[in-house]
């Protein structure tokens, strides 16, 4: 059982290491519901990064026995392996353990600086923001250009720039605040730290750059989403419309890397989703959204516990 297990994980790793994550990647849908793209996204990295280290790891163990848990619980109690153990199991058990060490070593390395960053950023502009009069949990950084941004965090920071409440009315800049609090209050910045640390671990594969990007987008559009749901006003729409643009100017300074902004990712496309709405994707459609994210956790778990029930 255990080479055609192997076998079925390496084909499934191969097809979410390029077509799948392509695919997705160049469809129009997921702009019609982030939030449901965002959790396939998920979905493709978990799953990806379970099939080859399984594939790897179900290969290596194959002489100790007939399934995974059989041969993993085999070579933790020093048992003998049943058939002969050749060079190509030991190769693939040294990727596996090189492969998943360097995957959960870049993951957490990507944190810690990340963590650092950030902490060291909010440390640096408590020492020079002051109270918003835009909201009461904002903070004013004297900045000549109009910047919002938020660092997440156990102690999370809301700036507004002076140059952003110079120029924006008071409808633009409680759209900017609440698509700030929308990051804060849905944590969006967990949802990119695995797609970098994929980006860092594995450079040379494009979907991971692709992924990485596509994330960032559709976190900003569900970041407008939920923006919108809060807002007031005869079109909040292109209220926000407006205050993106405005912040665009201001995009190439004043941001600290870690930061989440109202201007970061696919400003034009942001842009044209706001002015000119995508019909809301059907009930139907994103419960077979979600069944595939389901279905792309549960195969290479199956895959991998099947032979031992």
């Amino acid at each position: 059982m255990l080479p055609a297990t192997a076998a079925a994980l390496a084909v499934l790793a191969a097809l979410l290491a390029w077509p799948v994550p392509a695919l997705l990647g160049r469809a129009r849908w997921p702009r019609r519901d982030p939030l449901v793209a965002l959790v396939c996204w998920q979905a493709i990295g978990l799953a990806g990064g379970l099939s080859i280290i399984g594939a790897l790891l179900v290969h290596g163990l194959a002489p100790w026995g007939h399934s995974l848990p059989e041969a993993g619980w085999a070579v933790l109690r020093g048992h003998p392996a049943v058939d002969p153990v050749r060079g190509d199991h030991w190769v693939t058990l040294t990727l596996a353990a090189v492969l998943a060490a360097e995957l959960l070593g870049v993951l957490a390395l990507s944190w810690a600086r990340t963590a650092r960053t950030r902490r060291r950023h909010r440390e640096l502009l408590e020492l020079v923001v002051r109270p918003s009069p835009a909201a009461p949990d904002a903070r004013l950084l004297e900045h000549p250009a109009p910047v919002a941004f938020c660092i997440p965090g156990a102690r999370p920071l809301l700036v507004l720039s002076s140059g952003m409440v110079a120029e924006l009315d008071d409808d633009q800049l409680a759209a900017v605040v609440a698509h700030e609090r929308a990051h804060l209050a849905e944590h969006h910045h967990l949802y990119l730290l695995p797609f970098v640390a994929w980006e860092a671990a594995l450079p040379v594969l494009p979907a991971a750059a692709r992924a990485h990007a596509a994330v960032r987008e559709l976190v900003e559009m569900r970041a407008d989403d939920r923006a919108l749901a809060s807002l007031r006003g005869p079109d909040p729409r292109r209220t926000l419309a407006q205050a993106i643009v405005v912040a665009a100017g201001g995009a190439g300074g004043g941001v600290p890397s870690g930061a989440l902004s109202v201007a970061g990712g696919a400003l034009g496309a942001r842009v044209l989703r706001l002015v000119d709405p995508p019909a809301p994707l059907p009930a139907a459609a994103r419960a077979a959204a979600l069944l595939c994210a389901g279905l792309l956790l549960l195969v290479p778990t199956v895959l991998l516990l099947l032979p031992a029930l």
